[in-house]
């Protein structure tokens, strides 16, 4: 099984506002960028959509190490928030309703077809794969033709 290192950030100006996600896909010697913006979206949304657009990248099982400074992202796989959530019908508890569960859903199957594992590192801290990330989401959030982004 091939492994694959993901690193991944999410931007927003304004939460909610214009937002981009940017990644980048490692294997070996070969990288890869992607980044996409969004019209009106949340921070937590482009976190998300950075490591699914990596993961559904892939061609095949991979086992995959996703660096990234969200502790929304890591939290929600690592400590098993999203698949409690999915299975209360997308709750967090009896009253509240889990955010995103388009992405969280969208998420555990990309990540279902992997071997994933979740690293947090800390944001804007000079690690040079995260702030190259940072620049891709920045830089996708100001394009004059981001999409609209239908939050459920």
């Amino acid at each position: 099984m091939k492994t694959v290192y993901v690193y991944a950030d999410g931007a927003c100006s304004g939460n909610p506002g214009p937002g981009g996600y940017g990644v980048i896909l490692r294997y070996g010697k070969t990288e890869k960028e992607l980044s996409g913006g969004f019209l009106d979206t949340t921070n937590n949304r482009m976190e998300l959509m950075g490591v699914i657009t990596a993961l559904e990248a892939l061609k095949e099982p991979c086992e995959v190490i996703v660096t990234t400074d969200s502790q929304y992202v890591v939290n929600g796989i690592e400590k098993g928030w999203a698949v409690k959530w999915k299975a209360n019908g997308w709750m967090r508890n009896s009253k509240e309703r889990a955010q995103n569960p388009d992405l969280w859903g969208r998420l555990l199957a990309a990540a279902g077809r992997h071997r994933v594992r979740f690293e947090w590192i800390r944001g804007h801290a000079g690690h040079a794969e995260n702030e190259r990330c940072d620049a891709l989401a920045v830089k996708a959030a100001h394009k004059p033709d981001l999409s609209p982004d239908v939050r459920k």
